[in-house]
C-alpha cells in the first residue's frame, strides 16, 4: 500500500481548520500596534515601555519557533500545537483581565508562543494529506497569514473604538479557544513523532543568543547603536552563537540539524526567506507611515490610522487570492522558478513603489504587487524546504525557516526606525520623516529581494511540488 493511502482521514477539514490557525497567529502581531499610542496613557507608562509590548512577543515567538518545532518532530505535532495555542489562550485572559502594564506585558509573551503553531501546522499537512495536495494545503495556509496580517491593523482599531482596548485579547483569547477546540477534534491523535533525546543545552543556547540578537536589533534605533547596552546584547548573540555552532555540530540529536540546514535546497531557501521577509515589513511599516503623514509634507496623504489599516486590506485579499495558485505554478514550473519569478516580482513592485507614490491609489497598487510576490514565495518556501529534508525533521526545519524570517523582519524594523528619524523634514514647526526615508526603504527592499532572486537562481532544477522524505538511516527507523 504506498504511504498516500495511509494518510489519515479528514485531511481537507484539517486545511480548512490550519488556515484559520494561520489567520489567528497573524493577527497576534499587528493586534496590539494601533493601540500603541493610546497604551501609555491607558496602563500608565513611558512611550518607550508601550514598545516592550511588541518587542517581548517578538523574543518569545522567536524562542518558542524552533523549540516547539523540535519537540514537535520529537514528541508529538498535535500535542504542541495545543501547547501553542493554550499559550496565546492563556496570554489573551493574562492581558484581558489583569488590566497593569505587567500583566499585559506577560499575556504579550505567552501570546509570542503562537509563533510555532505555523511551521508545526506546516509538517501536520505533510502528514494528512495526499503528496499531491500538500502544495495547495500549504499555500492556504500562507495565505490566511497574509489576510490576518492585513486586517489586524483596521480590526484592533475598530475594536478599540467600540469596545475597550481589552476587547482586543478577549477576542483573541475566544479565537484561540475555537482553534483549540477544533484542534482536538479534527486532527489526529496518529500525528505523532519520534522519540528521541531533546537537546536541552542546545535549546538554552539558541534561546540566549536570539534574546541577544533580536533585543539589540529591535532596540538599536531607540538605545542607539552604539550604547552599551546594545553593544553588549549583540556582542553576548556572536560569542553564544560561537558556542552553540560547534556544539550542535557535535551532538548527537542536536536542536538543529546544521549538517541538514547546509544542503543546498534548505541553506538556500532560508537565506531567501530572510531577505524576502526583511523586504516585506517595509511594505507594511511603509504604507501605513506614509498615508497617515499630514499632507503638508508635500506627499503625506493626512488618512486616520483606520483608514490607512484598510488601505493595506486589498494587499492581504491579493494574497488570499494569489497563494493557492503557487502550488499550480510549482507543480507545472517547478518550485525554484516560482521562488526567482516571486521575487523578481519583489523587486520590481519596489522599484514601482520608488517611482510612482502620488495618490493613494498608486501606493495601494504598490503595496498589491509586493504582496502577490510575498504571497507567492512565503508559499514555496516551506515546499522547497519539506523537499529537501527527512520526515522526522519537518517541523523543526520549517520552524528554522520561521525564525529567520523573524530575523529579517526584525532587521528590517531597525532599518525603517533609522531612515524615519534620519531622513526629516520640517513642516508647520514640527518635525516628519522625509520623502527621501521611503524611497531609500524601498531600495533597499528591492536590494534584499535581489539578492532573494540569487538565492533562487542556484537552488537545484528538479525542485517541483512534490513532498518527499529525504531517506537517511534515521527515517527508515522513523518509518518502521
Amino acid at each position: 500500500m504506498s504511504p498516500d493511502h495511509q494518510k489519515p482521514q479528514g485531511g481537507t477539514a484539517v486545511t480548512a481548520l490550519l488556515s484559520l490557525a494561520g489567520l489567528v497567529v497573524a493577527l497576534q502581531t499587528t493586534l496590539v500596534v494601533p493601540l500603541l499610542p493610546n497604551l501609555p496613557g491607558i496602563l500608565g507608562v513611558s512611550d518607550g515601555d508601550a514598545t516592550w509590548l511588541v518587542t517581548i512577543t517578538l523574543l518569545t515567538g522567536a524562542v518558542a519557533t524552533p523549540i516547539v518545532s523540535r519537540m514537535a518532530d520529537m514528541y508529538g505535532k498535535r500535542r504542541m500545537m495545543i501547547l501553542s495555542l493554550s499559550m496565546m489562550v492563556l496570554g489573551s485572559l493574562v492581558a484581558a483581565i489583569g488590566g497593569t502594564y505587567v500583566t499585559v506585558l506577560v499575556g504579550r509573551a505567552f501570546q509570542g508562543f503562537s509563533s510555532a503553531l505555523i511551521p508545526v501546522a506546516m509538517a501536520v499537512l505533510r502528514d494528512v494529506l495526499p503528496r499531491e495536495k500538500v502544495a495547495s494545503g500549504v499555500a492556504m495556509v500562507s495565505a490566511t497569514m497574509g489576510i490576518g496580517g492585513a486586517l489586524g491593523l483596521p480590526a484592533a482599531g475598530v475594536l478599540f473604538d467600540h469596545f475597550g482596548w481589552s476587547s482586543v485579547f478577549w477576542v483573541s483569547a475566544a479565537a484561540g479557544a475555537l482553534l483549540l477546540t477544533g484542534i482536538l477534534i479534527l486532527v489526529p491523535a496518529g500525528v505523532s513523532g519520534t522519540p528521541g533525546r531533546f537537546d536541552v543545552l542546545g535549546a538554552v543556547l539558541l534561546a540566549l543568543a536570539l534574546v541577544a540578537l533580536l533585543l539589540g536589533i529591535s532596540k538599536g534605533p531607540a538605545w542607539g547603536w552604539t550604547s552599551p547596552r546594545i553593544l553588549l546584547s549583540l556582542g553576548a548573540a556572536v560569542l553564544v552563537l560561537a558556542v552553540w555552532v560547534p556544539y550542535e555540530l557535535r551532538a548527537k540529536a542536536p536542536m538543529v540539524d546544521l549538517r541538514v540546514s547546509v544542503r543546498r535546497p534548505v541553506l538556500l531557501t532560508n537565506v531567501a526567506g530572510l531577505f524576502v521577509s526583511f523586504a516585506a515589513y517595509a511594505n507594511t511599516l511603509a504604507t501605513t507611515q506614509q498615508l497617515q503623514l499630514p499632507e503638508i509634507t508635500g506627499f503625506g496623504f493626512g488618512l486616520s490610522a483606520a483608514t490607512a489599516g484598510l488601505c493595506m486590506v486589498p494587499g492581504g485579499m491579493a494574497m488570499m487570492i494569489i497563494s493557492p495558485l503557487s502550488a499550480r505554478i510549482t507543480e507545472r514550473f517547478g518550485a525554484r522558478t516560482t521562488l526567482v519569478a516571486s521575487t523578481l516580482l519583489m523587486t520590481s513592485a519596489y522599484a514601482f513603489r520608488m517611482a510612482f507614490d502620488d495618490t493613494v491609489v498608486l501606493i495601494i497598487v504598490g503595496s498589491v504587487l509586493v504582496s502577490i510576490g510575498n504571497a507567492l514565495a512565503f508559499a514555496v518556501m516551506p515546499i522547497l524546504i519539506m523537499n529537501a529534508v527527512p520526515l522526522n525533521e519537518t517541523a523543526a526545519a520549517n520552524g528554522f525557516n520561521s525564525l529567520l524570517r523573524t530575523v529579517g523582519s526584525s532587521s528590517m524594523s531597525a532599518v525603517v526606525a533609522a531612515l524615519l528619524t534620519g531622513i526629516t523634514v520640517e513642516a508647520a514647526g514640527h518635525t516628519f520623516p522625509g520623502h527621501g526615508a521611503f524611497v531609500a526603504m524601498f531600495g533597499v527592499a528591492g536590494a534584499a529581494t535581489l539578492l532573494a532572486t540569487l538565492a533562487g537562481v542556484f537552488l537545484p532544477r528538479a525542485a517541483r511540488a512534490r513532498i518527499e522524505p529525504v531517506t537517511t538511516p534515521e527515517s527508515v527507523r522513523a518509518g518502521s
